[in-house]
């Protein structure tokens, strides 16, 4: 295995449990795509707590193991994974986790609305869809995430699960991710205060806007 992606796929894991965007367990799983190859090295160990090199499995987009021990229970999650990298050629990177606050959600079966600016500011401004409910990993399930999932939008909500993230880079698919548990946070939290309020539509476009226009003028140094 390259021990460059191995080491990558170790360091994405620990910003995941950093981030406490994962339940106390660690219990989740990371992909990263592998540069140049219809592959991917992918988190073969029951939790990412304390996770080390002989944890990381080199597995093709079709499924095939390359390299590596894949336990079952960690295999039947890897359709999830390799359906967002042949059906998005610009995903990098896949993380799964059971994010206690929007596992909430997904457990709910309710989508997490755009009550917080980063939602839009970081590609989120129609909300976290829910994908319906289907055996872990099997056909069915990766089948209702395809179908829920929404153009540009790098998260969904697995129901009765947990949560996905894809996206270009392991940064922005952290980054996500956080942003998606603290969004159904501070909506849980806001509950016993009348409930969340959505941002309005025009608003989330600005947001995004606003966000993008700092992004192109760069880091000020004074």
């Amino acid at each position: 295995m390259d021990k460059n992606l191995v080491d990558q796929v170790l360091d994405t894991a620990a910003r995941v449990i950093a981030s406490g965007a994962i339940s106390k367990n660690g219990h989740g799983n990371v992909s990263l795509r592998a540069p140049g190859a219809d592959e991917m090295y992918f988190t073969a160990a029951s939790s990412l707590n304390g996770l080390r090199p002989e944890g990381i499995v080199r597995v093709a987009l079709d499924g095939t193991l390359l390299e590596g021990k894949l336990p079952p229970i960690q295999g039947a999650v890897v359709a999830m994974h390799t359906a967002m990298y042949a059906d998005r050629s610009d995903v990098g990177c896949v993380v799964h986790t059971h994010s206690p606050y929007a596992t909430a959600f997904a457990v709910a079966n309710r989508r997490i609305a755009c009550w917080i600016e980063a939602l839009a500011m970081f590609g989120m401004a129609d909300g976290v869809p829910v994908a319906e409910y289907g055996p872990r990993g099997s056909e069915k399930a990766v089948a209702n995430i395809r179908a829920a999932v929404l153009p540009g939008v790098p998260a969904v909500l697995l129901a009765n699960h947990g949560v996905l993230v894809f996206h270009r880079s392991a940064d922005l698919a952290v980054l996500v991710g956080g942003v998606v548990e603290e969004a159904a946070r501070a909506a849980i939290n806001a509950m016993s205060l009348g409930g969340p309020v959505e941002i309005a539509a025009d608003m989330r476009a600005a947001a995004l806007q606003r966000a993008m226009v700092m992004d192109a003028a760069g880091s000020k140094t004074a």
